[in-house]
């Protein structure tokens, strides 16, 4: 498809899948990776975060799924509150200290590949595309099959934006703004 100016523009289809029980590999133990992770929990899937050194928040989200707490026992994670409805419904998540090691992808439904070295988010994106499994690799909008959406919710609606990987500040504005409205209407 031409986009304006001519050039070559690729698109995305809006889609909704159900995440539980979906096996995730997230490589990368930052920030980026936690609200990646946090995401998905709330939409029921297995997570296996995988990176030498891994955020405080991943660790208390991991210490909460070992001991099968309740949501609504949470309160606080690294200064963020957490609603008890947007957190793991299903979901678990388990920490794996070390590298990315070539080859180790075998049965996973989606990865993301979320560390600090382009080279390693490249062998990462390489391996999935051999085999076939959907990528995003949170540095290059080239390397991901799929974009990590921004995420509003309300009971049962859920509403996903995206701008094609172009601009996440906007992404998050707008998602603001419509938390802002549906909060206005109740």
């Amino acid at each position: 498809m031409l986009g304006d100016g001519g050039q070559e523009v690729s698109t995305y289809f809006p889609i909704f899948l159900n995440m539980e029980g979906k096996n995730i590999r997230v490589f990368g133990g930052g920030k980026i990776a936690a609200r990646r992770v946090r995401a998905l929990l709330q939409f029921g899937a297995d997570v296996c975060v995988v990176a030498p050194e891994i955020a405080k928040e991943l660790e208390d989200l991991a210490a909460i799924s070992e001991k099968q707490k309740r949501p609504e026992d949470l309160q606080q994670f690294s200064g963020k509150q957490i609603q008890p409805e947007r957190l793991a419904q299903h979901g678990q998540i388990t920490l794996s200290y070390r590298k990315y090691q070539p080859g180790e992808l075998t049965e996973e439904d989606f990865v993301f590949a979320a560390t600090d070295n382009e080279q390693v988010n490249h062998a990462i994106f390489q391996e999935c595309r051999h085999k076939e499994i959907p990528v995003n690799v949170s540095s290059d909008k080239e390397k991901c099959d799929f974009y990590f959406p921004g995420i509003v919710r309300d009971g049962d609606i859920t509403i996903g934006i995206a701008s094609g990987g172009k601009d996440h500040k906007k992404v998050a504005e707008v998602a603001a703004r419509i938390r802002e409205w549906l909060l206005c209407r109740k």
